[in-house]
């Protein structure tokens, strides 16, 4: 069944969703194939060829969003042949991308996939909830990849639940296959990497400043140029060995050398993409159980007692493993395990198969 999907982020944007939309959709065989979009980015940005849309005016609220939301989807109409698309991939159930391909291609099927940032901005503003609201009454079947999403979705929105289908995010079957080879340790400090976004809801200058600053610990961060230079600004991070925005192999390539990731996210995850991807490289993790991670990563992951926001919780288990490392031998061979239980190859398997059956 032909699928045409996209996202409203300009081709190269950091994130999850934008990784998960690559591996899914993009590239010489994708597993799932369809047309895509994204708006313009810099050349090359994303290999598999989206189709870069120019349209300007992205905002979050007001009549803005609404007036740019008719603008993508007139570009949509303008770029795909009318009634080519048998099913509709929503990423995301907010912001411009899915109100403008319902708007674009009315009364074709759609399947929605909840990423997470969606549910977090639907809470926070209200165009954005009424964006969700609509989505999900249009939509013919939702999918969560864990059901902590399925608890928060029905809290912002009427969804009953036989519309709600689980589906866990993937990891590359290759990386799963043939990992990258680790780089011992040796006699040095403890090597910590946090890799990701740098928003309010996964990580502060803060909690990286006293991260850095742990007595036998070494910490790096890959991260966004612009968020990491933001957080410099407000503590001292001098401490910190920052390793630029990295692409997927040298991602993985960072996980094989380091001893441990670290995930504070101290707010809802979705799914946790990064934290599966570096325990199928070998690389433990230290997490709070924040809904939705707590599910994915579970007794394979080594936990912080509590999942709020605290600096000096996680700081605090982060010593106690420079003072006593034998707990990473025992939490790679479980975070392994639970790596092999995502791979990509059946995310697309069951999304290709509810497409199918939508009606």
């Amino acid at each position: 069944m032909k699928v045409i999907t996209g996202l409203d982020l300009p081709a190269g944007s950091p994130g999850g969703s934008v990784e998960l939309l690559k591996d899914l959709y993009l590239g010489p065989r994708p597993p799932v194939p369809a047309e895509v979009f994204m708006l313009e980015g810099p050349p090359g940005a994303v290999p598999g060829g989206p189709v870069l849309l120019d349209v300007p005016g992205k905002q979050l609220a007001g009549p803005g969003f609404w007036a740019y939301v008719d603008d993508l989807a007139a570009a949509l109409r303008k770029s795909f042949v009318p009634g080519a698309a048998g099913v509709l991939h929503l990423q995301h159930l907010a912001f411009g991308a899915t109100p403008a391909l319902l708007r674009a291609f009315p009364g074709t099927p759609a399947l929605a996939l909840v990423h997470g940032t969606d549910l977090l901005f639907a809470a926070d503003h209200p165009t954005q909830l009424e964006v969700l609201r609509e989505a999900a009454a249009a939509a013919r079947r939702i999918v969560v990849p864990t059901g902590a999403m399925a608890d928060r979705l029905r809290e912002l929105a009427p969804v009953a639940p036989e519309r709600i289908v689980p589906i866990p995010w993937g990891i590359p079957d290759r990386l799963l296959r043939t990992p990258p080879a680790r780089t011992p340790r040796g006699d040095g400090p403890l090597r910590v990497l946090y890799a990701g976004r740098l928003t309010t809801e996964k990580a502060d200058a803060e909690l990286l400043a006293r991260l850095a600053a742990v007595p036998g610990a070494a910490l790096s961060v890959a991260a966004p140029r612009a968020e990491y230079h933001a957080l410099a600004a407000l503590a001292d991070l001098t401490g910190v060995r920052y390793l630029g925005w990295l692409d997927r192999p040298r991602l993985w390539g960072a996980f094989a050398e380091h001893d441990v990731l670290v995930v504070p996210s101290n707010r809802l995850e979705a799914f946790g993409l990064v934290a599966v991807e570096a325990q199928a490289c070998g690389l433990p993790v230290l997490y709070r159980p924040v809904p939705g991670l707590a599910e994915v990563l579970g007794g394979s992951a080594l936990a912080t007692p509590a999942a709020d926001g605290r600096p000096a919780a996680f700081t605090a288990a982060l010593g106690e493993l420079v003072r006593d490392p034998t707990a990473l031998a025992d939490l790679r061979t479980a975070g392994l395990r639970n790596a092999a239980r995502f791979p990509l190859s059946r995310t697309a398997r069951e999304l290709r198969a509810l497409s199918d059956r939508l009606d």
